[in-house]
């Protein structure tokens, strides 16, 4: 049975995919959850209207991350904490706190499901964290962690 897609199936397609499924799960599943409706001309037109608008907006995401990428790229953040006498912090720099510090140093506001930390941060020193804006658009950021006075 040929459908088109109105939501994201992970495992079938993206929304505006016009997709052949077993009349069982069109029935049982995608059409009573509204994901997809069956395919006729009328559809079929706006399906491939529907495509076009998520790929210019795929498009757009990518070109904005890339933009915000190259600002980004090669700066150092600074984030001040507080620490004992051999370097070690009290607590450890969380995402909000990086957050916090790119905002503060470059005036630009990130997510903080796009920061890739892979250990903790407990110590004063340079610390380099990946920040993934697209799934195209990855690149590091290096933190600049100081003692707070």
């Amino acid at each position: 049975m040929k459908l088109i897609l109105t939501s994201d199936v992970e495992t079938l397609g993206k929304r505006g995919d016009v997709v052949d499924v077993a009349e069982g799960y069109a029935r049982n599943y995608l059409l009573p959850r509204k994901k997809a409706v069956k395919a006729n001309e009328g559809a079929l037109a706006q399906a491939e209207a529907i495509r076009e608008a998520r790929i210019e907006f795929e498009r757009k995401a990518k070109e904005d991350a890339e933009r915000l990428a190259t600002q980004l790229v090669g700066s150092r953040v600074v984030i001040a904490a507080q620490a004992g006498d051999e370097g070690q912090l009290y607590g450890s720099i969380s995402p909000a706190d990086v957050v916090e510090g790119v905002k503060r140093f470059t005036g630009i506001e990130l997510e903080r499901d796009t920061l890739e930390i892979t250990k903790p941060i407990k110590a004063i020193g340079l610390h380099e964290i990946n920040i993934k804006l697209h799934p195209d658009v990855e690149f590091p950021l290096t933190l600049d962690v100081i003692p707070a006075s």
